[in-house]
């Protein structure tokens, strides 16, 4: 296994390839200082300066069976991630960038985190709620003090990867609610649902750049059952406010390529993984 992390320059369409290791890296997230770059590997998190790439050790005592949800607050003073070592299920937790303790934001499991408020306050997030037959996928916000959680919007199908834009206005998820896996936008209350990509192929993890302007995501193969790792999948690039996507580049790994938030502060790049 050989990964490539490399990032995606928008105003030239280029990728620049920050560094390759013979180790299993994922879903790198830019600093809010634009200088380095936060990844997973082997259930840790580490942290990647771009001045001189290599995986520096975060320490996060024992927890140790760390995924790819994570990302960085808008104020660079928090990271927020997902890890089952402590909790047995996937549970959300929140400690200070450079690392040290860690806390559990929100006590229902699973948990998925995959954003922040951009006031700093909130956690967005994909989880599972309710008890037998009423057990569902939800998309979630939750009070990053009290731990107070809001149930956005929840059904019968899958939701997940929700994402805010920066003006607070709208939270993007993918969802196969209406029959292939497409990617959503909602108001920041949960209403106002609409589709805004055709189901042509199944796409997850939707991205919204700082800057308002565009919308990077991953496109797999149609009727892909979930989104497994191993396969070929669409490096792809829309309008925030809607409109045609465009292929950006093939690569391979699907998940762990694109999970987490992955624009640079500016909007300018975007950061990813691709595997050989």
């Amino acid at each position: 296994m050989r990964a490539y992390l490399e990032i995606w320059d928008v105003a030239s369409d280029t990728s620049h390839l920050v560094m390759e290791v013979d180790r299993h890296i994922e879903a790198p997230n830019f600093t809010a200082d634009g200088q380095a770059l936060i990844v997973n590997c082997d259930g840790r998190l580490y942290r990647v300066p771009l001045d001189d790439p290599r995986l520096i050790p975060i320490d996060t005592g024992q927890q140790d069976r760390i995924n790819n949800d994570h990302g960085p607050s808008p104020d660079g003073q928090w990271l927020a991630f997902c890890d089952k070592s402590l909790t047995g299920q996937t549970g959300l937790f929140v400690m200070p960038l450079a690392g040290g303790t860690a806390r559990q934001v929100v006590l229902g499991l699973p948990s998925w985190f995959h954003g922040w408020d951009p006031s700093g306050d909130g956690l967005i997030y994909a989880g599972v709620r309710g008890q037998g037959a009423q057990r569902q996928f939800a998309i979630l916000r939750a009070d990053l003090r009290s731990g107070a959680e809001d149930v956005l919007i929840t059904g019968t199908g899958h939701y997940d990867g929700p994402e805010m834009t920066a003006d607070g206005r709208w939270i993007w998820f993918n969802s196969n609610r209406s029959g292939p896996m497409a990617l959503w936008r909602m108001r920041a209350d949960g209403c106002g649902v609409q589709q805004m990509t055709d189901g042509t192929q199944d796409d997850w993890f939707p991205h919204p750049s700082p800057d308002g302007l565009h919308l990077c995501y991953l496109a797999y193969e149609r009727g892909t059952e979930g989104h497994p790792f191993g396969v070929d999948v669409d490096l792809r690039l829309m309008p925030l406010a809607g409109g045609p996507s465009r292929l950006l580049r093939r690569i391979h790994g699907g998940q762990g390529c694109l999970n987490g938030p992955c624009w640079s502060p500016d909007g300018l790049r975007f950061a990813y993984v691709h595997y050989q």
